[in-house]
């Protein structure tokens, strides 16, 4: 009796479902990661000159800069079949059989947060990494015995924004490694007029310019503060586009003009008002504002440290006088200046 549940394969020219329809679907129409695209583009096209089965591949990169389109992408660059799959869903060996035994002869299996899988896992996915076959134990105690499975050869696609986290034996196993980074102001503005096309929006360069200013680097931000513009556009302003409007519908989200929201105004204010600029430790702030120090390290700092609005030191956090001016007070001067 079958007890797995059976995964979910997809065409590589299926039709996106609505909520990804701004997703670029094809390689070429990609736009930033030029570097590893180019990389990519030759892996893909010397295997398929050769008619061998792609390398497996490891993305990394922080959240929203497109590891899930290329891996959704490249399955059409090979015309092959792709299977999705979520580390935090795959707790036990058995939950990957149905995914494993599924593959075809140079399908792309996608697993992503690739780091939030068990070790367990880790090791029953090596050999069919590496060898293409799987063990698979029945019975138990002296009554048990193990299966060699042969698999067909496939793409493994590994996403994970936590690249440390993953062990390395299974890091060692990805034939290609690449590492995905923050966008220019310039690629973001060209991805939020493409995105208005789509979504037939009117959009002038200089709006677009300003989304992109106010999208921290990563496209699925700027796509996210495209709709709500677009709501508000509808809702109450008779779907009219201009900067003005832009910069009213983001400021109405608490969006200023480096991208910060209110959260991280808040983050800054405290470490300024309460702690006197730092330095202080994480989790002080975290009580202080009634989160979790891994909130703040995961989704609040590492913008403001990109943006030397604050830094690390080995007594805690501090404010910079560029995090000084950002919230509107000048830096100090004389003796209790800031160094940094």
């Amino acid at each position: 009796m079958e007890s797995f549940r059976q995964p979910s394969v997809q065409a590589a020219d299926e039709p996106v479902a609505e909520d990804r329809a701004l997703r670029p679907q094809r390689m070429p129409d990609m736009v930033g990661q030029r570097a590893v695209y180019e990389r990519l583009e030759i892996a893909i096209d010397a295997a398929r000159k050769r008619g061998e089965t792609l390398g497996h591949i490891l993305l990394d990169g922080p959240p929203g800069l497109g590891k899930t389109t290329f891996a959704t992408c490249i399955p059409r660059e090979l015309g092959t079949t792709l299977q999705i799959a979520s580390g935090a869903a795959l707790a036990a060996p058995k939950d990957l059989l149905p995914y494993l035994t599924n593959v075809s002869e140079g399908s792309v299996l996608f697993i992503d947060e690739i780091h939030r899988l068990p070790i367990a896992v880790e090791e029953f996915l090596s050999p069919a990494m590496e060898d293409f076959r799987i063990d698979i134990t029945l019975g138990d105690g002296v009554a048990a015995r193990t299966i060699n499975m042969p698999l067909r050869p496939f793409t493994l696609i590994g996403a994970t924004t936590r690249a440390g986290l993953i062990s390395a034996p299974l890091r060692d196993r990805f034939v290609i490694r690449e590492h995905l980074d923050y966008y220019s102001p310039a690629e973001l503005a060209e991805i939020v007029r493409r995105s208005a096309a789509k979504l037939d929006m009117p959009m002038d360069d200089a709006t677009a310019d300003e989304i992109a200013r106010r999208s921290r680097g990563t496209p699925r931000l700027a796509n996210n503060r495209l709709r709500w513009i677009r709501d508000y556009s509808t809702s109450r302003a008779d779907s009219q586009m201009d900067i003005d409007i832009a910069r009213t519908a983001l400021e109405m989200q608490g969006i200023d003009e480096l991208g910060l929201d209110g959260f991280d105004r808040r983050y800054l204010e405290t470490i300024q008002r309460v702690f006197a600029g730092g330095p202080v430790g994480i989790e002080a702030i975290a009580h202080t504002m009634s989160s979790a120090p891994d909130t703040l390290e995961d989704d609040v700092e590492p913008f403001l440290l990109r943006c030397e609005l604050v830094v690390r030191t080995p007594r805690g956090r501090r404010l910079t006088a560029k995090g000084d001016e950002h919230l509107g007070t000048p830096p100090k001067t004389g003796p209790q200046a800031r160094l940094f």
